[in-house]
C-alpha cells in the first residue's frame, strides 16, 4: 500500500527513506535508517521488527539480501511483507512476498531502491528511479523529494493519497531530518513545505547542536544570545 526509495549518498555519508501511501502515518511505521549501517523500509503489511532486525544484521556485516533473508525467515506473513534496503557500501535488496496486491515490485540502481505494492502500474517505480538519477548532484532530500513527485506524477498508490515521510541520517544515532505528514490531502506538498521549513530553520542549527563530535555543542550563552539577537529576539539567559 506504499511505494518508497531508500538511497545512500556515499559523498554525505547520508541513508535516507522517502514514502508515500493511502494510509495513516506512514513514517511511524515504514521508514528506518541508521548512521552507518544503512536504510530500510518495510512496507505492504508491515512488519515493524523487519526494519531493527535487518539494521542490526548489517551492522554486523551482512549484505541487504541475506539480512533480509534472515529478517524473514522467522515471519509467517512474509507473503504479504514488502522490504527494501541499502547498506553501507550502496548494495540494495527487495523482497517483494508473492501474496502483496498488485502492482507490486522494485528497481534499483547503485545506493539506490524503489520498491512499490498495491500501486497503478510498474511506471511509478520507473519514474521515481529515473527522476532520482536525473537529480544527481543535488542534495539528497531534494533528490528524494523530486523522485517522489515523480512517482506520483506517474500513478501513485492507486488507492489515493495521505501520508508521506522523509528521514535522513549522516553522524548521529538520531535523524538530521525526520519529516513526516500523517494525515492530508496532498501529502507530497505537503512535506516539500516542511522541507522547506527544514532547510530554512533546522539545518542551519544543526553545527551547533550536541553530537559525538562535539558532545556539548554550542554552549556559550554570549554566542547563542547574538543568534537571538540577530533574529530581532528579545530573549536572554539567566545569569
Amino acid at each position: 500500500m506504499t511505494w518508497s526509495i531508500v538511497a545512500y549518498d556515499p559523498d554525505a555519508g547520508a541513508f535516507a527513506v522517502a514514502v508515500a501511501t493511502r494510509a495513516f502515518a506512514v513514517g511511524a511505521s515504514c521508514p528506518f535508517v541508521r548512521a552507518g549501517v544503512g536504510a530500510v523500509s518495510t512496507q505492504s503489511l508491515t512488519n515493524r521488527y523487519l526494519g531493527p532486525a535487518i539494521l542490526d544484521a548489517m551492522a554486523r556485516g551482512l549484505g541487504p539480501a541475506a539480512a533480509i533473508e534472515g529478517a524473514l525467515a522467522g515471519d509467517l506473513g512474509r507473503g504479504i511483507r514488502q522490504v527494501h534496503a541499502v547498506d553501507r557500501y550502496g548494495r540494495t535488496a527487495a523482497w517483494t512476498g508473492g501474496n502483496c496486491v498488485t502492482w507490486c515490485g522494485a528497481v534499483s540502481a547503485g545506493g539506490i531502491s524503489v520498491a512499490g505494492n498495491m500501486l497503478t502500474g510498474q511506471p511509478v517505480v520507473a519514474a521515481t528511479l529515473a527522476a532520482w538519477t536525473a537529480a544527481s548532484g543535488t542534495p539528497m532530500p531534494d533528490r528524494l523529494m523530486a523522485a517522489m513527485e515523480a512517482g506520483e506524477a506517474a500513478g501513485g498508490d492507486r488507492r489515493g493519497k495521505q501520508s508521506a515521510a522523509m528521514t535522513m541520517a549522516t553522524t548521529e544515532d538520531f535523524p538530521d531530518l525526520d519529516l513526516r505528514v500523517d494525515d492530508h490531502a496532498e501529502p507530497l506538498r505537503e512535506l516539500r513545505r516542511l522541507l522547506s521549513l527544514w532547510k530554512a530553520e533546522a539545518a542551519p542549527r544543526q553545527s551547533a547542536a550536541p553530537s559525538k563530535a562535539n558532545p556539548s555543542g554550542l554552549a556559550d550563552l554570549d554566542a547563542i544570545e547574538a543568534g537571538w539577537i540577530a533574529r530581532g529576539l528579545d530573549l536572554r539567559f539567566q545569569r
